[in-house]
């Protein structure tokens, strides 16, 4: 019964992928230290797309890793491995990849197993109308630790705010894009884990279209290579430090508006129960004056630069 419930499975997925017609595209997948897992993720990744109707590469950038990866990789022919001789990063070997790419749409995705790359097909081929279309990990079978949930909740949210948009996921690893439009993003992407939520968060702020699809998530092959509490905290500067670059009167109004509201605070203390105008009075309406002046000045480089 399981034999045949397997078999009608891949018959679906089967006939899915045939009817699936996509353009042609660069898969690129980063690997440090992937030796559990990398053999059935590339195997399951040549199966699903061999059904795919439209030209494909596979790239894989070996991330300077110290186990058996580098062996396992050289036997596979058909597939085009770049090696960084020292570890740089998950967003370095993202923009080894990027750059190396042949083909004007651009996949990514892990080698720990945790991403349903059967979706990849239905993404490239979304990204007909859109510039990025991303897998959300949104679906009925979704799992992380529940110590990740916490400042998840509260990095999206804070990216919401500065996007303005709704982020069904911020920092998806599996997601498609158009290779002219990142490669205008390549020089302020960092080569940490924080490639995926500075690429949102940039090209949400420009405007781009951007398309979410709900994927499930599974349990990792392997020992997780994120650090949470120390990731989290450059997840945030990184989030602020993009939303300064794109999206300065986002930032900056709040922060001269609690200026300003202290400001009134205290002025209205100096009138009526100090009867004198002081320092603290004078210190909040400056800082809130040159903090507004500053967002204003900043917004102005910014559309004169031609990015919003």
């Amino acid at each position: 019964m399981q034999e045949d419930t397997r078999t009608g499975k891949e018959a679906s997925l089967n006939f899915q992928m045939a009817t699936v017609v996509c353009p042609a595209f660069s898969l690129v997948i980063p690997v440090y230290n992937e030796e559990k897992s990398i053999t059935a993720a590339l195997n399951n990744l040549r199966s699903i797309l061999e059904l795919a109707d439209c030209d494909y590469e596979i790239i894989v950038v070996n991330d300077g890793s110290t186990d058996t990866t580098g062996d396992l990789l050289c036997s596979y022919i058909d597939i085009r491995v770049i090696e960084h001789s020292r570890n740089r990063g998950y967003g370095a070997a993202l923009k080894t990849g990027i750059r190396q790419a042949k083909y004007p749409i651009i996949a990514i995705t892990d080698a720990d197993g945790t991403y349903p790359n059967e979706h990849i097909p239905e993404l490239v081929a979304l990204t007909a109308d859109a510039d990025m279309v991303v897998g959300a990990r949104i679906g009925s079978k979704v799992h992380y630790s529940n110590l990740r949930k916490i400042p998840k909740w509260f990095l999206v949210r804070f990216a919401e705010w500065i996007t303005m948009r709704s982020i069904p996921d911020l920092n998806s690893g599996l997601r498609v894009f158009r290779k002219s439009v990142v490669e205008e993003f390549l020089n302020i992407l960092p080569d940490s884990f924080s490639f995926t939520t500075t690429i949102t968060v940039a090209m949400l702020t420009n405007h781009y279209v951007v398309h979410y699809v709900p994927i499930n998530y599974h349990h990792r092959v392997g020992k997780s290579k994120i650090k949470p509490f120390q990731d989290t905290l450059r997840f945030v500067q990184l989030i602020l430090r993009t939303g300064v670059y794109f999206a300065p009167l986002r930032v900056f109004l709040p922060v001269a508006g609690l200026f300003f509201s202290g400001f009134l605070i205290t002025l209205y203390q100096d009138i009526f129960i100090r009867r004198d105008l002081t320092e603290r009075t004078l210190i909040l309406f400056v800082a809130a004056t040159q903090l507004g002046m500053f967002a204003l000045l900043a917004d102005m480089i910014d559309k004169r630069n031609g990015r919003n």
